[in-house]
């Protein structure tokens, strides 16, 4: 038999999660995020639930070939542009769209605009301006300026204005409010032609009353997790993955005994403790505290003593007809990734991403 620990994916929930997205952005088109594999899902079982989507999104050059060599029609976006003019090369062979966030970049693309040009290539492009996350993109005063030199270059065609919200779950943030971010694209893009793309999924269920969209780009959404300002089950979002496993021993212990490494729980009283075939090393957080939420059974219980590499240990004290071999859920149907990463002191996105090749992944 082999070690019970499984990541279920369910496709379905994909697609039902881009539906409510492109639901809540009427008359605009949607990109699917799948940057870092899918967000853990994998690149293939992402491309099949998006496949809805009016292009997919990522970071990853080589992911984005593999896509149209896995039959990907519609178009692709690099959401963190090229890293070299030989990248150009490579979205021209694979008709690959781009941000462009720098200088340097401007300067590959003068620089092999006329090979491409004469080759009749000619790229849609996303002009990103830095309205205060600070990471990437030109500032509002130098957006028109890199807006002419972009627009003069050749082989450049379709050209998008495109942000990114820092804190778009918080409108009342006291340093950078969505509604400053927003001032400040405005000011920068006045008079400037293209469509937009402002809204992740943040903007996408918060704001999609009031922000004009030509474009968004869901992406923790898409996976049942959310950006903050509310809960998935509030959103009707589903949760994509479900990480479960089963117990695999089970121990009873007196008041004063304690579990695991570093003795760090001590029971109150007669107890019985689950030991769950789970651990880091499978992507589950070290860091996960004490009543972390479990569910055993279909029961909620909690996390007790320190989680090791391989086993976490769970309260069975509540469920007397636990045994081994009783399910249990990490997270996602019935126990939402959120919860569990907020206990943990992180997010769903860390979570997704951090599940380990060692876990065998179905779908279901």
């Amino acid at each position: 038999m082999p070690r019970p620990i499984l990541a279920t994916i369910h496709i379905d929930s994909m697609k039902h999660n881009l539906a409510l997205a492109k639901a809540k952005s009427p008359g605009a088109k949607a990109w699917g995020v799948l940057k870092a594999n899918g967000y853990g899902h994998g690149l293939e079982r992402a491309m099949r639930g998006f496949a809805e989507a009016d292009g997919l999104a990522l970071i990853e050059v080589d992911n984005a070939v593999k896509l149209r060599e896995m039959g990907w029609k519609k178009p692709i976006l690099l959401l963190e542009g090229f890293f070299s003019s030989a990248d150009l090369h490579t979205m021209a062979g694979y008709d690959l769209q781009a941000a462009v966030h720098c200088y340097e970049q401007l300067a590959w693309l003068e620089e092999v605009a006329p090979q491409l040009s004469a080759r009749g290539i000619r790229f849609d492009l996303h002009l990103k301006m830095n309205t205060g996350m600070n990471r990437l993109g030109f500032t509002p005063e130098a957006y028109a300026a890199a807006h002419a030199r972009l627009r003069a270059i050749s082989c450049v065609g379709g050209i998008t204005l495109m942000t990114h919200f820092a804190n778009a779950d918080d409108i009342d943030h006291p340093l950078l409010p969505i509604t400053e971010q927003i001032r400040r694209f405005e000011l920068g893009a006045a008079g400037l032609p293209g469509p937009r793309s402002l809204s992740n999924s943040a903007g996408v269920l918060l704001h999609h009353d009031h922000l004009k969209n030509d474009w968004v780009r869901p992406g923790i959404m898409l996976y049942g997790g959310t950006p903050g300002g509310g809960t998935a089950e509030e959103f009707g979002l589903q949760p994509a993955m479900t990480l479960s496993s089963e117990i695999i021993g089970v121990q009873d212990i007196g008041a004063g005994e304690v579990v695991g490494y570093g003795s760090r729980f001590q029971a109150e009283g007669p107890m019985r403790i689950g030991v769950v075939a789970c651990g880091y090393a499978d992507g589950y957080p070290r860091v996960a505290p004490l009543g972390t939420p479990v569910l055993v059974d279909g029961v909620r219980t909690r996390l007790v003593g320190r989680v090791s590499m391989d086993m976490l240990t769970v309260d069975l004290t509540p469920l007397p007809q636990a045994r081994i071999g009783s399910k249990v859920v990490l997270w996602g149907q019935g126990l939402p990734i959120d919860e569990v990463a907020v206990a943990a002191g992180t997010i769903g996105y860390e979570l997704m991403c951090a599940l380990t090749q060692r876990v065998p992944v179905v779908e279901g």
